[in-house]
Order: structure tokens, then C-alpha cells, then sequence
């Protein structure tokens, strides 16, 4: 099983984190480690040897079948269900990576930062390019976007993938975080909704 992400995927986040607006020229790829899973309810224990540690809320896919060079016009078929993920970002490290011109492996793709909802059929949507989805922390809304504002839309992005990557039944395709990211702490509740469906649901520890 591979876990991918994309990364700058909506505009307003971009100008969060990089102060621009701009649409990268292809997606912005990267991978997580199949220990970074942390399958629903089970908690996310916080490494506080990496500094600080900021939740991503994500729409997230399920690969379906076997691809390879998929057209985006076909890329449709090879996904069956969604849900809503938390991609944990090792904040400071990333930070440094960037700056030195180093990968993100380890700020991305550490133990248990790949949190992942309970599995909605991609048939109960009427597009899933119009899914609005949101993050509550102890009861408050801290992060909401809607799939609509994506620079690169699932179909795209699975298209580019396939060129590079053998897609298999099991991967999952992290889709990229809108604005409102920010840090967790011990003790902090998460919950995630996709649409008016709660489908995430953890502590911190």
C-alpha cells in the first residue's frame, strides 16, 4: 500500500505557508511511509522530538484497480471511496528542509502522521469535485475547504501519478489541505467531517 500527497493544492493555503498565489506548474508529489496510517479512532500520540506539529485536513481517495499512464479521462474508474484525512506536518522541519533544498520524508512522513476517516462509496456523491469538508478541535471549526477549489482536481492528479507509479487496489491519495492549518497539543479532540457526515474522530496524546 502507498500513501501519496499533494502538496500547494489549493491557493489560499499557498499563500498561508509560501506567500503565493501562484498554481505550481505540475502537482507537487510526495509520499508517506505505510507506518504513517493511523487507521480511525486509534489516538495520534505527538512526537515532541520534531517541534511543532500542525494538523492538514485532506479529502482523501481510495484507489480501486490496477493503472498505469491513465487517462484523465478514464481516471474516474480507479478510485471507489472517500473520506477525510489529517496530514501531520512536522512544521519546523519542513521549514528547514525547504530552505536547504532537502526532501520532506521526515516531516511528512513520520509514525501515525497519515490520520484516515471511515470510508464514504464515492457513488453517494453527485461530484466530487463540489465535497465540502471541515475540522473541529475540541468542538470548534478550525479548517474547512471545498474540492472545488482545488488548482489540480482528483482526475488530474491521478493521471500525473500513474506516469510515475504503478497504482494498486489499496493506495491512497492525500489531495492537498486549504487554508487554516495550525499546531495540535496533548489532549486536543479531533473530527472530521466530510459534507454533513462526521467520519474522523481522535485524540491527542
Amino acid at each position: 500500500m502507498k500513501i501519496f500527497a499533494i502538496g500547494m493544492n489549493y491557493a489560499a493555503h499557498n499563500q498561508e505557508l509560501h506567500g503565493t498565489l501562484k498554481r505550481p506548474d505540475q502537482p507537487v508529489i510526495f509520499t508517506k511511509a505505510d507506518s504513517a496510517l493511523l487507521n480511525q479512532g486509534k489516538p495520534f500520540f505527538i512526537p515532541d522530538h520534531l517541534g511543532r506539529i500542525d494538523y492538514e485536513t485532506e479529502v482523501v481517495v481510495r484507489i480501486c484497480r490496477l493503472g498505469k499512464n491513465i487517462p484523465e479521462r478514464f481516471a474516474h474508474r480507479y478510485y471507489d471511496a472517500i473520506t477525510v484525512g489529517i496530514d501531520f506536518t512536522a512544521r519546523d522541519l519542513q521549514r528547514q528542509a525547504s530552505e536547504a533544498g532537502q526532501p520532506w520524508t521526515i516531516c511528512k512522513g513520520f509514525d501515525g502522521s497519515a490520520a484516515i476517516g471511515e470510508w464514504i462509496d464515492k457513488e453517494k456523491f453527485l461530484d466530487v469535485q463540489r465535497l465540502h469538508f471541515h475540522l473541529e478541535i475540541n468542538g470548534k471549526t478550525v479548517q474547512e475547504g471545498c474540492t472545488s477549489d482545488m488548482l489540480y482536481r482528483i482526475d488530474e492528479i491521478i493521471a500525473y501519478i500513474s506516469q510515475f507509479f504503478t497504482l494498486k487496489t489499496g493506495d491512497l491519495l492525500y489531495t492537498g489541505t486549504p487554508v487554516g492549518v495550525g499546531p495540535v497539543h496533548i489532549g486536543d479532540r479531533l473530527e472530521g467531517w466530510l459534507e454533513e457526515r462526521k467520519v474522523l474522530s481522535f485524540s491527542c496524546k
